[in-house]
């Protein structure tokens, strides 16, 4: 068999990518008794460049994809997703709860002051959780919106209590005492009058 680069040569070899007889000047062993031809060596080389490079490119595609995902959640997404759960928390309180009255126990007779604008936190939420319609009398918020003792409901005489077309309702205490400046609640807001009852001050 002849080398088929040299045909005046033996060949002592058969290329393992080829087949083809090579003469040892046209060999290139890449393993102790493995031999490959000149083309099939530079084609096999070619090829490890190549998968190098591939391989290459790949990792810096993969820590590209990484960098996206991290810049992905940035501390603007971060505060988005915090600020949408409070939203929704918040909704959630302002139609499914926030119906409790106080529960804690005040001594009305000493405090009235503390009756009157605990019993207008009660109006405000009977109007929120009714439609923005007032309560006919005090009485109405109880249990529901104002939580009191048989033996403390009396302590409602003591307020003074309107229906109000216009306003809304005026609430105030009944009988002010002396010298005490006469304050007046209304969904506006407060009116603080005089003791004489000469207007607001």
């Amino acid at each position: 068999m002849r080398c088929k680069n040299h045909p005046h040569r033996e060949a002592e070899h058969y290329c393992l990518g080829c087949g083809t007889p090579i003469c040892s000047d046209c060999t290139e062993e890449v393993k102790p008794g493995e031999y490959v031809c000149f083309q099939c060596a530079m084609l096999s080389s070619v090829s490890k460049v190549g998968s190098t490079i591939k391989d290459k490119q790949d990792k810096i595609a993969e820590k590209k994809d990484k960098a996206k995902e991290k810049k992905k959640w940035t501390p603007f997404r971060y505060f988005l997703v915090v600020s949408c759960v409070l939203i929704v928390v918040m909704w959630g309180v302002i139609l499914f709860g926030g119906q409790k009255p106080p529960s804690a126990a005040t001594d009305y007779a000493s405090q009235p002051r503390v009756l009157l604008f605990l019993v207008d936190s009660a109006i405000k939420r009977y109007a929120h959780y009714e439609g923005n319609i007032y309560p006919a009398r005090l009485q109405d918020l109880i249990p529901k919106y104002l939580k009191m003792r048989n033996e403390e409901i009396p302590f409602l005489d003591s307020l003074s209590y309107e229906k109000n077309p216009v306003a809304g309702y005026h609430l105030s205490m009944a009988k002010p005492r002396p010298g005490e400046m006469h304050v007046v609640i209304t969904p506006k807001g407060i009116e603080y009058k005089n003791p004489a009852g000469e207007g607001p001050k």
